[in-house]
Formats: C-alpha cells, structure tokens, sequence
C-alpha cells in the first residue's frame, strides 16, 4: 500500500482505473434520512444517521437563537461551511499525493459570511458572501508557487466547489 499525506494511492488508482473503464462506477449516491425534533426540551432540532462504508454516525443540529433554535449544538450552516472546507482541503490533499508531493503541514482557515435576509424573504442579496481559504501548507518537495498551482487544481475539481458555483437541480415535495 502506498499512502502519501494519509491517502492511500492504491485506492485511488484502481477507482481511477475503474473509471476509465466504466464512468459509471464513478457515481456515488448519498441518502440520509432525518428528522425534526418537535420536543423543545431535546437540546436540539434536527437528526440524522449518516452511513458511510463501515457504519453510520448520528448528528445532531440545532439553529442558532437568532434562527429560533437554542445554539446547542452547530447549525445547518456550520456544518455545511466544514463540508466544503473538508472536501477541498481532501481535493487538495489528494492531488499533492497523486503528485509525489508529501506535505510537512496542512492547516486551513475558512471565512464565509452568511446573509440571512433571503432567509427571512428580507432581501434577493445572495446568501452565501463568497468563502475565503487560508492554507498554510509546506513541503519539502515543492515550494510555494508548485503548491498554489496544485491548489489551483483543487479549485477547478472539488466536488463541493463545483456544487456551489453550479446550479443544483432541487426535487422537494411532501409525501
């Protein structure tokens, strides 16, 4: 097995073969199920079991006060905000990896300022104020203009970036 920056390039590789062969393979789907916690001494409003390869993980959201929820737990936002954090620092991770590049350090400070007038039918202002990424990465294997080209192409292939500068379809209905 061969694993640079914690990600495991055999797996990689065989996914990429796999792909070549049949794109198909390449499409994962997602499915949670939750549901909303009507009971306001519970600590929280919103619950779900997410499965992932080997288990499932349960989450527990509440809104913050000015949303009407308590803040005791992270709201919807927040953890949307780690998502793509997550997801574009793991993009990033992977390519330097894909590369040969092993990092030395890795840290990430995200910014996102969050307009919630839509949400309150206040204002069409956007809701999202763009995001900001503050990576402070090193390797001895490539200075800084390499690592901010490969950050460049974490840019142009993370999924979560690309969900969010590409419209979504949306099917909501009631059941």
């Amino acid at each position: 097995m061969t694993k640079i920056n914690n990600v495991d390039l055999d797996k990689v590789a065989n996914t990429i073969s796999k792909g070549k062969e049949d794109k198909n393979s390449l499409r994962k789907p997602v499915k949670l199920q939750g549901e909303w916690n009507l009971d306001s001494d519970s600590g929280f409003q919103f619950k779900t079991e997410l499965p992932y390869e080997k288990g499932t993980q349960s989450i527990e959201i509440d809104s913050p006060s000015f949303l009407g929820g308590e803040g005791n737990r992270l709201g919807p936002m927040a953890y949307c905000i780690a998502g793509i954090t997550s997801c574009f620092v793991g993009t990033f991770v992977g390519i330097t990896a894909q590369q040969g590049i092993k990092l030395t350090k890795l840290k990430v400070t995200t910014q996102c300022n969050i307009n919630f007038a839509k949400a309150f039918d206040l204002s069409e202002d956007p809701i999202t104020e763009g995001m900001s990424f503050e990576i402070d990465a090193t390797s001895d294997d490539a200075d800084n203009t390499k690592l901010q080209e490969l950050l460049k192409m974490a840019e142009e292939r993370c999924p979560a970036m690309y969900s969010m500068a590409h419209k979504i379809e949306v099917n909501a209905k009631i059941v």
